[in-house]
């Protein structure tokens, strides 16, 4: 198994990776007393469908074997979990979710068309689809500032970002090309969100793990992700679209 997933699996739990999801999960502001159908697609460790579990219905589809193996364990019997493709999501019933989750999946595929038209097709009419997208100009500030790589920060100013990583080559796509194709499909963009605006800039791991730092960073996290100008910044755009 490729060191690069075992180390990526223990990014979650770190408060670094923690806070990933606590801002994420707000953002989301799922009903508990509500149960949704709920597709995770590119479920990675299954760290969003063991949160959902105990209160929606979930789906997940993971076509990597190596991180369906390294996932968490937590509510694991309550959800189903699925090895395999967008060929699983044709064999879901149609307009079957009230959500379909869809988070750093299409930076690695050429078909981003065909993944987004596969998961509209199953998606409820008034449905959401939430999709987190790695942004550019964040990538920019993390190479600059966090790794003090201006080299490199000017290479993605310059050239984009097509970096090839354990996932494959990445395409950093833009917002602007998400929503028109989502558009072609029908759906209407509702809401855009900055995710980790600020807490993985600094190097310093040691104070991550204080309660006060994580608390506080985490408050401004969500205090910012709403405010457009820190939404152009952060290192990822969480966008969730209507059917």
């Amino acid at each position: 198994m490729p060191s690069s997933i075992n180390n990526y699996r223990n990014l979650m739990d770190q408060p670094w990776g923690k806070m990933f999801y606590d801002v994420l999960f707000r953002q989301l502001a799922l009903p508990e007393d509500h149960p949704l159908d709920i597709l995770d697609f590119g479920a990675g460790f299954c760290v969003t469908a063991s949160h959902y579990a105990p209160f929606h219905h979930v789906t997940a589809i993971e076509p990597s074997k190596e991180m369906l193996d390294l996932k968490l364990e937590d509510h694991s019997s309550e959800y189903t979990c699925i090895h395999g493709g967008i060929e699983e999501v044709k064999r879901q019933n149609v307009t079957a979710f009230d959500l379909i989750i869809c988070h750093n999946v299409l930076e690695y595929v050429p078909d981003k068309e065909r993944i987004l038209t596969e998961l509209a097709g199953v998606l409820k009419k008034g449905g959401r689809l939430s999709i987190v997208k790695h942004n550019l100009a964040g990538r920019i500030l993390a190479s600059a500032v966090f790794s003090d790589d201006p080299q490199a920060a000017l290479g993605l100013l310059e050239d984009g970002d097509n970096e090839n990583n354990m996932f494959g080559k990445r395409d950093t796509y833009s917002t602007e090309y998400l929503v028109e194709q989502a558009g072609k499909l029908g759906l209407t963009l509702e809401e855009r969100f900055g995710l980790r605006t600020f807490f993985a800039l600094s190097s310093n791991n040691d104070i991550k793990y204080a309660k006060e730092w994580y608390d506080n960073m985490l408050a401004l996290e969500m205090k910012t992700c709403d405010l457009e100008e820190y939404k152009n910044i952060a290192f990822f755009n969480h966008l969730i679209f209507r059917k």
